[in-house]
Order: C-alpha cells, then sequence, then structure tokens
C-alpha cells in the first residue's frame, strides 16, 4: 500500500507498530489499527509487514505473507 503523502517522521518511525499508538489527538484514535495488522501478518500468517517513507515523499508499507 502506497501514499503520497508527508511520509512518516524519523522520530516516531520504530512506534508506529506499537499498541496504543497515535499521533491523532485524545479521543480521536486508539492506535490499535497498525499494532493489529502487524500481529495478524506476522503472527498469524508467519509474514513480514515493513514500513519504506520519506518525509515529504509518501510512505509505502510492504505486506509478505508465504506461500503454504
Amino acid at each position: 500500500m502506497q501514499d503520497n503523502g508527508n511520509g512518516i517522521p524519523e522520530a516516531i518511525k520504530d512506534k508506529i507498530f506499537q499498541p496504543f499508538f497515535t499521533t491523532k489527538p485524545t479521543g480521536k484514535g486508539t492506535g490499535l489499527g497498525l499494532s493489529l495488522a502487524y500481529d495478524i501478518v506476522t503472527k498469524g500468517h508467519s509474514g513480514t509487514l515493513a514500513v519504506e517513507t520519506a518525509e515529504n515523499g509518501g510512505t509505502t508499507f510492504i505486506i509478505q505473507i508465504p506461500n503454504q
């Protein structure tokens, strides 16, 4: 999945898959979306979920699930 937005700041890139991490104001998000996606891909399907991002250059999430 890819977008052409502002990218993810390097300072928070390592935190985005942590449960309850959000950049939204209090009450405007649970911070569980990427955490749940990460667990489903990695634990449920033995795959990987990676992120590539560039400031002002967009973000790409790469999902790889092995054939079984």
